[in-house]
């Protein structure tokens, strides 16, 4: 089976997240390492969020395979062809997952099965997890609180441009905060009363004052960041995004408040996703917004700093290499706007690399879809790296 197909079927089997029930793909891979002779077990923390670990009989395995089997939920109206058809129109794979990260996950198996059958025994373990797109709690975080995991160079199969490698991502820091006023009539406000709402807007102007903030970074780190930010200005075909790595990015993603509209609001819930620039952490940007709000009643439901893995780190080494033979051109490596389980392998001590085949400009979007030569050229690229691995 090639990679193409191989994506076809990930992605007709439906892993939506919520509800996060990963057990059919889950057991589809296992079935597929045991026809090239390597075991596995599928783990879960619930009987239905499941993970597929690889352990190699080596107590010091030297690369990790890594990709995650959950999607995010796709409605059918507006797609090209049905979100979980796997359809093959135009030189593409359509469907929700084929880019983020089915197809990833295809080429690892191929290029996995390609070096056991060349007669190699690959000193890689493999794990793909069950809910990336939740934040890691049945999935890298529960695996690594075990002990499951063993730290090593790691490649995560996430979709990046072809020539740019992800070597680190900005933090993140989800935050909830529940605003009580003092309701009154609303003839008489703002002379009488205080508004739920009007101090969750507080905040939000607050925020945005914070978003023009710029924050000390080294040298090497600000070039990365500028060529980032180039290639992510190339990929979304917009100018003036050099910002977006640099400073606090915002998104009040959901706000509830209110009672009656000639009643001032007594109650409003503001929840915010942030992603934390290089230069400051993000408990000093919780803090902050707490200052803001020291009569909220806050909960922090997500958290973690902002991450990289050196350029001149082997796996970073290795990456690049294969990309330039494949490719044959110069490799990038770049910072990530966005978060993946990259965070929480690096905090726990993994050198990590995320490259991958996809369509970047169209993940969590209507009629995502993974062109098949990038597939065929990421299989390429990752067999590659496990040979090289291979011969360490």
């Amino acid at each position: 089976m090639g990679v193409a197909d191989l994506c076809k079927d990930l992605v007709q089997l439906r892993s939506e997240n919520p509800p996060g029930e990963t057990r059919e793909v889950a057991e589809y891979i296992y079935a597929y390492l045991a026809e090239i002779g390597i075991e596995s077990t599928v783990v879960s923390r619930d009987g239905q969020r499941c993970n597929l670990i690889a352990r190699h009989h080596n107590h010091n395995p030297k690369l990790l395979l890594c990709g995650h089997l959950d999607v995010v939920p796709a409605i059918a109206e507006g797609w090209r062809h049905p979100p979980f058809s796997g359809a093959e129109e135009d030189g593409y794979i359509w469907g929700r997952g084929s880019s983020d990260m089915k197809g990833g996950c295809a080429a690892l198996l191929t290029a996995l099965r390609r070096a056991v059958d060349a007669g190699a025994e690959p000193p890689v373990e493999v794990v793909f997890v069950c809910d990336e797109e939740t934040g890691g709690c049945y999935g890298l975080e529960y695996l690594l609180a075990k002990e499951m995991l063993r730290p090593c160079d790691t490649l995560i199969a996430e979709p990046t441009p072809p020539l740019s490698p992800c070597i680190g991502q900005k933090g993140l820091a989800r935050v909830s905060l529940s605003f009580t006023g003092e309701p009154g009539h609303s003839s008489l406000y703002p002379a009488i009363g205080r508004s739920a709402v009007m101090d969750a807007h507080e905040v939000i102007e607050y925020l945005k004052a914070l978003n023009n903030r710029e924050y000390p970074v080294s040298a090497e780190m600000e070039t990365i960041i500028s060529r980032s930010s180039e290639v992510l200005e190339n990929l979304f075909e917009l100018k003036g995004l050099d910002h977006v790595l640099s400073r606090v990015m915002f998104n009040p993603g959901v706000v509830r408040g209110g009672e009656k509209a000639n009643i001032v609001a007594e109650h409003c819930d503001l929840d915010l996703d942030l992603r934390i620039p290089w230069g400051c952490t993000a408990s000093e940007v919780v803090s902050e917004i707490a200052a803001e709000a020291p009569s909220a009643v806050m909960k922090v439901t997500a958290a973690s700093d902002p991450s990289c893995t050196p350029p001149s780190a082997r796996v970073t080494e290795r990456v690049c290499a294969e990309i330039r033979r494949v490719y044959g051109e110069e490799p990038i490596p770049i910072f990530q706007w966005a978060a993946s389980d990259a965070r929480h392998l690096r905090k726990a001590g993994f050198p990590v690399v995320e490259y991958g085949p996809g369509e970047v400009t169209t993940i969590h979007g209507v009629n995502e879809r993974v062109c098949i030569d990038s597939l065929i050229r990421a299989e390429e690229i990752f067999y590659g790296i496990i040979s090289e691995y291979s011969r360490l």
